[in-house]
């Protein structure tokens, strides 16, 4: 089972004794942080699976602390505070929280909050899995059409967005000129298998000319293949 990382920003030693060797009981990876300035130092560190952050934090508060987290990551973040006015909870989901738990907490409720952010936060990662393709530097949106490589946008027709997406979907695949043509341009296409030949020209110019490593390869006799090394 993979480890998962919490963040617990809290200024109270007490406190923080107290969550660490209960969060650890559990299983969880714990570092810890006793203001708002430390914690985006922590922050930078790694990947976190929860960040818990106390409201009243010297030097930034919790709020401004999410907020900046929210620039660059959807990483999970519960609120810990005794500011239990509704606004209060409000102002703390719209600045980026996805959850709130009031002072003083069981520390179960706490347990099952982690747990329930966590999987929504594993059910989000599995929706954005599905809506992209991530060969070496090359990465293709689904939803958006939208063509990186090294994070440089490329710029494709419909048909060379197409023919990418088979040739990704089939990675390792050497795939002949004929399947190409029935699958990309369909069955009812009257041209010629060197239409192929044309587009993956067009790809090549566009996704393999100026990067390394090179991904689409030539499988004499047969089509193409694309590969990452």
């Amino acid at each position: 089972m993979e480890k998962e990382f919490i963040l617990l920003v809290e200024d109270e030693v007490n406190v923080i004794q107290f969550m660490q060797l209960e969060l650890k009981h559990e299983g969880y990876e714990v570092t810890t942080a006793k203001d708002g300035e430390e914690a985006m130092a922590r922050f930078q560190e790694r990947e976190w699976s929860v960040i818990l952050l106390d409201w009243m934090l010297p030097k930034l508060d919790g709020l401004e602390v999410c907020r900046r987290i929210r620039k660059t990551s959807q990483v999970p973040i519960i609120i810990l505070t005794a500011r239990d006015y509704v606004g209060d909870k409000i102002l703390g989901l719209d600045r980026g929280a996805d959850d709130y738990i009031t002072k003083p907490f069981e520390i179960e409720e706490l347990l099952a909050r982690i747990r329930a952010v966590l999987r929504r936060a594993q059910a989000q990662g599995e929706k954005a899995k599905e809506d992209k393709l991530v060969i070496e530097n090359l990465e293709v949106n689904l939803k958006s059409r939208r063509v990186t490589r090294e994070g440089n946008e490329i710029e494709l027709t419909q048909r060379e967005f197409d023919l990418l997406v088979f040739l990704m979907k089939h990675e390792g695949e050497a795939l002949g000129r004929e399947w190409l043509l029935s699958a990309v341009w369909g069955y009812d296409f009257a041209g010629e298998t060197n239409v192929v030949d044309v587009y993956i020209r067009y790809l090549r110019n566009k996704l393999d000319r100026d990067y390394e490593p090179t991904l689409i390869h030539t499988v004499r006799g047969i089509g193409y293949i694309l590969r990452s090394s």
